[in-house]
């Protein structure tokens, strides 16, 4: 996997939404002590589901545009197939590493060492998050100064970059305020700091967070479909998990907002992997439909669409059965049912299928779907020659063909032989 993410902060990513709080599961369900009002359930629900959209479509839109960036630390990360595979097994070891961790050491002091982790990585993703708004929100005339952080190894022509990151004042703002919640969030834990840290994770896992093609996202999300089912249905490891793991892993909201207002306790609870893990599959398609070139985003409303529809069948057979359900289970399904069934009809599903996300062609750039074949005599040459100038906007054969050190000094009968031949061809 490519490796242009800060370790860290790729770490929290893929392992704490993952391998923790995948599908929660308690999601979206109240304790057994509180029975919630028809209006305090459908506020918690409708909340949950508009708190998972924010970062899906944002950070896809945010998705076509960070490859683009020159500060390292928003390049994106690329899953390749290979990563795909492993993953449901690496987050099967870690969920069930901290299950062992919570059974055998205080659950008080590993929540105590994992908030403190998750205030430094909630502080720098939350300010990462609020750069491009913060950007717009600064008057033309704020003083913003360049600066940049920068590590090396050695000296010399073996002189190595460890660490290169550039920021301005703007960026220190943000930092700023990132970290005031954050202190919040230490001393409090307040439902609404988790959530603000919950929502700049899920974001910026679909903006850095890159599926090289689709077939690894089938893959991905094959895997981790099995895995969300057997950690829920199988086992009680996950809801042990979710329940002791204190972290910002999670979108919660009050089913008692009404009755008890921001000091609610009664919670319907969403994980973080069953938005990152659509979310990026969702992104993958949308960059699927800028590389068309149609001025048209059917996959990625399409898979947008299918995603409501998963996760408003998730909350209805969880409030049916009062059982937790892993959500995955309906997600993974509808999200990638539905483009393919789109793109099957459409007859792009082989275009779909061989799209490379690590390859994006500018859309200025020609591109080349056929390459002539050349052979026989030179009249076919010549309209192999033509076929490439219609294919790459260029005429080859009008082309002015620059001499080099052979010929430089041929004679002047030499250049108007080459005048009159090139007056024939035109």
């Amino acid at each position: 996997m490519n490796d242009r993410l800060p370790a860290s902060a790729s770490t929290s990513i893929r392992l704490s939404v993952n391998a923790t709080a995948s599908s929660d599961p308690e999601a979206l369900n109240a304790t057994a002590k509180f029975v919630a009002t028809p209006e305090g359930t459908a506020l918690a629900y409708g909340s949950l589901v508009f708190m998972a959209l924010l970062p899906i479509f944002f950070g896809a839109l945010r998705s076509v545009t960070c490859s683009k960036s020159k500060n390292a630390a928003d390049m994106p990360e690329t899953i390749t197939s290979r990563d795909a595979a492993r993953f449901p097994i690496i987050a099967s070891c870690t969920l069930f590493g901290l299950y062992l961790f919570f059974k055998v050491f205080s659950q008080e002091y590993i929540n105590l060492l994992l908030s403190v982790y998750f205030f430094v990585l909630g502080v720098l993703a939350l300010s990462h998050t609020m750069s491009p708004l913060m950007s717009r929100v600064f008057p033309a005339s704020f003083p913003n100064k360049q600066y940049q952080l920068l590590f090396t190894q050695g000296s010399g022509e073996s002189k190595e970059e460890i660490v290169n990151y550039e920021f301005d004042t703007k960026n220190l703002v943000c930092l700023l305020i990132s970290s005031v919640v954050g202190v919040w969030y230490l001393l409090k834990k307040h439902w609404i700091a988790n959530n603000l840290f919950g929502l700049a994770f899920a974001l910026n896992g679909v903006e850095l967070l890159h599926l090289n093609n689709v077939s690894t996202g089938c893959i991905l999300l094959g895997g981790l479909f099995i895995y969300d089912v057997f950690w829920v249905f199988g086992t009680n490891v996950m809801v042990t998990v979710a329940k002791s793991f204190e972290a910002p892993i999670k979108l919660v909201f009050p089913q008692d907002l009404l009755e008890k207002g921001l000091e609610a306790s009664n919670f319907a609870m969403l994980g973080l992997g069953d938005i990152v893990i659509p979310g990026i599959f969702i992104a993958l398609l949308l960059r699927f439909d800028v590389s068309l070139n149609k001025n048209s985003r059917t996959y990625f409303y399409s898979s947008f669409l299918a995603y409501i529809f998963g996760l408003g069948l998730t909350i209805f057979v969880m409030h049916t059965f009062k059982h937790a359900q892993p959500a995955l289970l309906y997600l993974v399904p509808a999200c990638v049912g539905f483009p393919v069934i789109i793109a099957l009809f459409k007859g792009e599903l082989t275009e779909m299928f061989s799209y490379e996300s690590s390859e994006e062609v500018l859309p200025t750039s020609p591109r080349l779907t056929s390459f002539p074949t050349v052979s026989g005599s030179p009249a076919s040459l010549a309209s192999s020659m033509d076929a490439v100038s219609v294919a790459t906007g260029s005429s080859p054969r009008h082309r002015r063909l620059q001499p080099t050190s052979m010929y430089e000094e041929s004679s002047e009968e030499t250049k108007e032989e080459a005048t009159e031949s090139e007056k024939k061809d035109q």
